[in-house]
């Protein structure tokens, strides 16, 4: 007997339930768990199906370095987490901004970027795209006038972080999205931080989003991957060819690891917000901490515009230590992230076990002393990207460096 059941459409679920059964894809095995395809090409039934695959006028598999059913799957999962409408997979979050930047830009372009970026993004704008004529503008992120005066008419990308790494600093996506709707120029965000779980930022407009997924996505520290969200024209006219020619593809294992990571989603991102809350708010009561960065408090600068963005606060809490210069600063820093027994002392972020860093010296450590300063890295910084553990054990983890 044929099974004539209609099909859910994913569109009316919620994020829990859309992240761990959109774009499940059963083979004839009937398979609970979703299969891994680790193949590197596929078989065609005739030379004219072949030719009709590598023209792209027959919709099917090709070549795993731009086409396999376990990159889909988590391809079209993560784009209906997004509300978007297409998805690409990469190798990396820095494949996907690159990647992105070649499909939409050309030698003679213009960027306007905010500040308050990761270091390596930073890095790729200023020294490896300036190679390639593409020019990039930093400006203070949470203010529109600097967007809108640092517009050339030659812009063609805006690039922002919200919230970003490490300050946490909160932009006005609405605002921004209508400001790069006004002049046509593509506008980005990376929704590493929050991921669909907290934040959407399709609702305030936004055209494309970048992902880490070695982040939150996969939230167990495990593989390394990337993506990019937003309209299947753009992503498939522009951006698609230079992931199928410059190859920077995500493996069908790393892919099939996110996907099931993403089935925990909402529940770990909830819980580790939760957690983020209770440790921000001790270490505003600490002495020995002059000031702490996380948007669900009500003294960060942008939390009432956070709380309209995002569900929570997130999972990332930063702060500073006091000290009376920067020499002294990072020794007092460093000594906090010495004395802890618990916490990994590791850059990477959005883990079940909570992480501990030194911008300054880390993630930030290859920018210039005027680039940190602009992006407001002091020395005393320390990032916080807080995990599943007891969050008593994280108090007393943190006391150690604190206390004495």
């Amino acid at each position: 007997m044929s099974n004539n059941k209609p099909k859910a459409n994913p569109a009316d679920w919620a994020t829990a339930t859309q992240a761990i059964r959109a774009g499940s894809h059963r083979t004839e095995f009937g398979e609970h768990s979703e299969a891994m395809f680790l193949t590197s090409s596929f078989v065609f039934d005739n030379a004219a199906q072949a030719a009709a695959r590598f023209a792209g006028t027959e919709e099917g598999n090709v070549y795993a370095r731009f086409t396999n059913p376990s990159v889909q799957m988590f391809e079209q999962r993560l784009a209906v987490l997004e509300d978007m409408e297409y998805c690409l997979a990469t190798s990396s979050g820095m494949a996907a901004i690159t990647t992105t930047c070649m499909g939409l830009l050309n030698a003679g372009d213009h960027i306007v970027a905010s500040k308050a970026l990761f270091g390596a993004t930073v890095q790729l704008f200023v020294n490896i795209l300036a190679r390639f004529g593409i020019e990039t503008t930093f400006v203070d992120g949470t203010s529109m006038d600097a967007w809108e005066k640092a517009i050339k008419p030659n812009t063609k990308l805006f690039y922002s972080e919200t919230p970003s790494n490490p300050l946490t600093e909160i932009l006005d996506m609405r605002a921004l999205s209508d400001l790069a709707k006004k002049h046509g120029i593509y506008n980005v965000v990376d929704n590493c931080f929050c991921t669909p779980a907290l934040q959407k930022p399709v609702d305030f407009g936004t055209e494309i989003i970048i992902h880490s997924a070695t982040k939150y996505l996969d939230g167990q520290g495990r593989v390394l991957g990337g993506a990019i969200c937003g309209p299947k024209d753009l992503l498939k006219d522009k951006i698609l060819p230079v992931l199928r020619t410059a190859g920077p593809t995500l493996s069908a294992f790393n892919a099939w690891v996110l996907f099931k990571g993403l089935e925990t989603l909402n529940i770990r991102m909830l819980a580790q917000s939760a957690a983020a809350l209770e440790i921000a708010s001790w270490l505003e009561a600490q002495p020995a901490v002059s000031k702490v960065y996380y948007p669900g408090l009500k003294s960060h600068p942008q939390h009432e515009l956070a709380m309209k963005q995002q569900k929570t606060g997130g999972a990332i809490v930063s702060f500073e230590v006091k000290a009376a210069n920067e020499d002294e600063a990072r020794t007092k820093a460093w000594h906090v992230i010495d004395s802890s027994q618990l916490m990994s002392i590791t850059a990477n972020l959005g883990d079940t076990r909570t992480t501990i860093t030194h911008p300054g010296t880390t993630t930030h450590g290859r920018l210039s002393p005027e680039a940190r300063e602009a992006a407001g890295i002091k020395q005393g910084l320390i990032r916080l990207a807080i995990g599943l553990e007891d969050v008593m054990d994280l108090k007393k983890d943190l006391a150690r460096g604190l206390g004495e």
